[in-house]
């Protein structure tokens, strides 16, 4: 099959659609755990709107589970540069990182992340 025609036929498909729709179907193959069909949407949809978190914190997350990890610590790092509070992003980031086998770099995250979410350990 021609790569071309598999390329722009995968792309009218996963771009057809308002935004609003492309976020819609991107959840609902997310909720499938049809992880990579989400990214596919996910991709379009952050290059159009790559101000806001919520789509690609989902395009991580899809990453994650589809095992693209190094994609997905790319999306993470974003998020948590332009906000660096944002703890569920930490906590997705140094998971990602320690299922890289990157434990040392991991755990600033994680306990950044478990700081911001309120989660002191016991004195």
């Amino acid at each position: 099959m021609d790569t071309t025609y598999e390329t722009t036929h995968d792309s009218a498909y996963y771009g057809h659609g308002t935004a609003a729709e492309r976020w819609e179907r991107a959840q609902l193959f997310f909720a499938a755990k049809e992880y990579a069909a989400a990214a596919r949407v996910l991709v379009g949809l952050v290059e159009e709107v790559p101000e806001q978190t919520g789509p690609r914190l989902l395009l991580a997350r899809a990453y994650y589970h589809s095992a693209q990890l190094q994609r997905a610590e790319s999306e993470l790092r974003v998020i948590v540069e332009r906000d660096p509070v944002e703890h569920y992003a930490r906590l997705m980031l140094g998971r990602t990182l320690e299922r890289q086998g990157r434990h040392e770099e991991a755990g600033p995250h994680l306990r950044l992340a478990s700081a911001l979410a309120g989660d002191f350990p016991e004195a």
